[in-house]
């Protein structure tokens, strides 16, 4: 497999072109403080720098840990392995990222999940993570999204640069929001949720969501994925919670 390198060449020709238009036309402001932008990300090296980055954690579910590098695994993981074989997440989810995926899930800014985007993508790329076949955003219900009017998980994923198959997977039935439920109420919330529509799966998938809590959604979308004849899947957020309850 080759290593991802998400950067500005690898998206569609479209999305380079509003990138260099917008720029002209408005030069970057850094979102959190607006001091000049850098490095092409709508923030300054100070505020960068000082983001919740996500340095010790759990090699395979990503759960914050203490003084643990990338090498352990959680209890949870070694008790009961996810069907994941990895989450990817440069965040911590706390100040300032939480801030910016609750106005982009409930404020509709758009902003944010090009600077989220952004950002994850070039932590794959820092990263040297393979290249999946295909990358799947986590598909809302089409009455959830009829609602909200765009699906969060997809405009993070057209950030990435990378082979996007939405159609793959939907939604099969409505649920209840996550956000108001324990751990165990979401697991059970999220059984039966995903349909496999494709006749064949690819071998590596990437799924692409906002934020990972209990990892009660990954785990039942990778379990049908699995299902359906993915040999590896990846998940890709731009934060992690402290919380876990598989």
């Amino acid at each position: 497999m080759t290593a991802l390198s998400v950067n500005r060449r690898t998206r569609p020709w479209v999305y380079r072109w509003l990138d260099r238009a917008h720029t002209a036309l408005y030069p970057m402001r850094c979102r959190l403080c607006a001091s000049p932008a850098s490095a092409g990300l709508e923030l300054c090296r100070n505020c960068a720098a000082e983001l919740p980055w996500l340095h010790s954690h759990c090699r395979q579910c990503a759960l914050p840990l203490v003084n643990a590098g990338e090498e352990r695994l959680c209890g949870s993981c070694l008790r009961r392995p996810p069907p994941f074989q990895r989450v990817r997440a440069p965040f911590r989810y706390s100040h300032p990222v939480d801030g910016l995926i609750k106005a982009l899930k409930y404020g509709a800014d758009l902003a944010a999940a090009r600077l989220l985007g952004d950002l994850l993508a070039d932590y794959l790329s820092r990263r040297q993570v393979a290249v999946p076949d295909v990358v799947i955003p986590v598909p809302l219900h089409p009455r959830g999204l009829s609602q909200r009017g765009f699906n969060q998980a997809l405009e993070l994923a057209r950030r990435l640069g990378v082979p996007l198959a939405p159609q793959l997977v939907r939604r099969s039935r409505e649920t209840a929001a996550q956000s108001r439920l324990g751990g165990r109420a979401r697991r059970n919330n999220m059984l039966g949720a995903f349909q496999v529509t494709a006749r064949r799966m690819p071998a590596h998938v990437a799924v692409v969501d906002d934020v990972l809590t209990t990892g009660a959604t990954a785990t039942e979308l990778a379990r049908v994925l699995r299902r359906a004849g993915a040999e590896r899947v990846e998940i890709w957020v731009a934060a992690r919670t402290h919380q876990l309850d598989r």
